[in-house]
């Protein structure tokens, strides 16, 4: 989506693909695997070697085909999103974001400019009721998906702007 060139374009460069369902397509669980008759069958067993079935799947697979059916268009408005969050932090005093780098839904910030840790950064975002993963001492990661309006991201933007700073 990030590149505006269709899957099927870049998979038929590929022995297998694995396409993530639970990413920014918005199904609970679940991926795809796609490749020929000998690998899938090769996987299928290594799976079931590894203790990997699932009884009862139907209801996952019925999320799956809406997250590939619905979700994969409104893809774009997830990196949209995701720009505008990069932009309205990139002019926050002490972030240093490289917008040429935000090509998807995610956004990642290094805190130690801010004078403080990804926890504690992440713990001051959650109390502004702004969720963030933790990737490392100092980064933390912002992720747009269906579930984020462009209000959340102003609401996200401020948020950070007002995080106390130095609290190493």
């Amino acid at each position: 989506m990030a590149l505006n060139v269709d899957a099927k374009d870049i998979a038929r460069y590929a022995d297998s693909v694995m396409f993530c369902l639970s990413k920014g397509l918005s199904a609970p669980v679940g991926s795809l695997l796609t490749g020929t008759t000998e690998f899938i069958q090769r996987a299928r067993r290594n799976r079931k070697r590894l203790g990997g079935s699932m009884r009862q799947s139907g209801v996952i697979a019925a999320a799956g085909l809406v997250a590939l059916n619905d979700m994969i268009g409104r893809l774009k408005e997830d990196h949209e999103n995701a720009r505008i969050l990069a932009e309205g932090l990139s002019k926050i005093k002490c972030t240093n974001i490289d917008l040429k780098t935000i090509d998807s839904n995610m956004v990642i910030v290094n805190t130690k400019p801010l004078g403080m840790t990804a926890e504690q950064a992440a713990q001051e975002l959650n109390k502004r009721k702004v969720k963030v993963s933790i990737y490392g001492l100092y980064t933390i990661r912002f992720v747009t998906h269906k579930d984020i309006n462009r209000d959340d991201i102003m609401y996200a933007v401020k948020a950070f702007e007002d995080l106390p700073i130095s609290l190493i």
